[in-house]
């Protein structure tokens, strides 16, 4: 089953994600439904958030995409990324190193808008997997970028947050149509 995946104006896609205390088979479903939610709407990463829950759990699938390859580490060792996918990462803890590059970002909450973000071109990532237990990774390319906007949207940071300013005022009237449509529904 699809969810609803909240828009930007929604207050929740603001909220820091309370840290997930036990992986209880709600969250299993939870977690299950949002990779359907995700894949319905040929997304790469949902937050919790994004669902309308402030938590701290998202997934991540970039599998199916060519033209913007990822790299991963395992203890030291290249390992192959797909092997690895679909990702779910509950409470997760993130150390982003290396060059800071330059490249272009979406957003499920922020349909047909996009922009040209800055992040590190590496993060290492610590956090728990849907049973529980606690896993490791380095990782590059798309997936580093995935991997910091989702955690981003844990901690109530939007990628619009990120943009340039001059690339942000070219989308400020696609940004508050979409805020105040988003305002409107709420009511």
């Amino acid at each position: 089953m699809s969810l609803e995946i909240v828009k930007y104006g929604t207050p929740v896609l603001r909220k820091k994600g309370a840290p997930i205390e036990k992986i209880t088979p709600e969250i299993e479903h939870l977690v299950t439904e949002m990779f359907a939610t995700m894949y319905a709407a040929h997304g790469v990463g949902l937050a919790a958030q994004q669902i309308g829950k402030a938590l701290q759990l998202c997934v991540i699938d970039v599998s199916e995409v060519d033209d913007r390859p990822s790299t991963l580490e395992l203890n030291g060792e290249p390992s192959d990324v797909n092997a690895y996918m679909p990702l779910t990462l509950i409470n997760p803890k993130i150390k982003p190193y290396g060059k800071e590059v330059s490249g272009p970002e979406g957003c499920l909450s922020f349909p047909e808008i996009y922009g040209d973000i800055t992040r590190q071109e590496h993060v290492e990532v610590t956090a728990l997997n849907v049973k529980g237990q606690e896993f490791s990774f380095r990782c590059g390319g798309l997936l580093a970028r995935a991997v910091q906007h989702e955690v981003d949207h844990l901690n109530g940071i939007l990628f619009i947050d990120r943009m340039q300013r001059e690339d942000k005022g070219k989308l400020r009237e696609e940004l508050e149509d979409l805020q105040a449509i988003t305002k409107a529904e709420l009511k």
